[in-house]
């Protein structure tokens, strides 16, 4: 079977692949947040991912659907946080630094997403002042075993 391409539907296509830079295609930046109204730190964490070039929507749910989404993405109590957000098939799991989330998307390893359980002062959105607790940023594996992704002093 032969293929027969038109010498101008080749050009467009070309053109179209040559007109975007390396790796655009493939660093998505669209964070789907799903939080409750009441937390300002999550808050304050999406506005961070603003301004490092996300383009977050935010879905408001009750506490109840909140746990629902945590369980349905298959992330554990001890790995939990205050919201959850998912890009490009990866979970993100409460105060994960935008470096984290854009080597996630770069290297694309085979996992279910990021988690920074808790809500550690010095973390994206959970800034006092000077404090800073050092943390770390874990990489969840479809097995529920995790593996240090980050970590920040």
């Amino acid at each position: 079977m032969r293929l027969h391409i038109k010498r101008r539907d080749f050009l467009n296509g070309l053109i179209a692949i040559l007109a975007f830079p390396t790796g655009a295609v493939a660093s998505p930046k669209n964070l789907i947040v799903n939080r409750t109204e009441s937390c300002g730190c999550c808050g304050a964490w999406v506005e961070q991912m603003v301004a490092q070039g996300f383009k977050p929507v935010v879905n408001f749910v009750t506490d109840k659907t909140l746990q629902s989404i945590k369980t349905d993405l298959g992330i554990a109590a001890e790995l939990s946080s205050c919201h959850t957000a998912t890009i490009d098939n990866y979970f993100i799991e409460g105060h994960v630094p935008a470096k984290d989330i854009q080597r996630l998307i770069r290297e694309r390893p085979k996992a279910m997403g990021l988690s920074v359980p808790g809500m550690p002062i010095g973390s994206p959105g959970m800034e006092i002042g000077d404090k800073k607790e050092p943390f770390e940023t874990l990489l969840i594996f479809e097995n529920g075993k995790t593996q240090v992704f980050n970590r920040h002093a």
